[in-house]
């Protein structure tokens, strides 16, 4: 997914913040978190960096493997299968790396999330 500014984005997780204190003795009473499903619109995309080839290649690849696999003849299947499997290490080399995009985000609650992983929403 590629989030840019002003694109509408939604929680697709319930996102802790942090306890809920009450009373002269800060006695902790709950704890505060942003619901899933919360919407808001992206202020700012920041660390953005481009994908390899590699990685695009294994991304449409497992696309179409997910989509039409249970379709496809076995001999072209497993050769599918193969060439996923042979960028596979390129995949998880990207996504140990940290290329996750970062942004930051204005709910319509009004409170804003600032460096929040794209991981955590989706485009709307």
């Amino acid at each position: 997914m590629t989030l840019e500014e002003g694109r509408r984005v939604r929680l697709t997780e319930d996102l802790g913040i942090g306890e809920a204190v009450a009373g002269e003795a800060r006695a902790v009473v709950g704890f505060l978190s942003l619901g899933a499903e919360s919407e808001g619109t992206v202020e700012r995309v920041d660390g953005e960096l481009p994908e390899s080839e590699e990685v695009r290649e294994y991304q449409r690849l497992k696309a179409l493997f997910e989509d039409y696999g249970h379709t496809m003849p076995v001999a072209s299947r497993e050769r599918l299968e193969a060439e996923i499997a042979a960028l596979e290490p390129e995949w998880v080399a990207h996504r140990e790396r940290g290329n996750r995009v970062t942004v930051r985000v204005r709910l319509d609650n009004g409170f804003v999330l600032d460096g929040v992983h794209q991981d955590v929403l989706t485009a709307l």
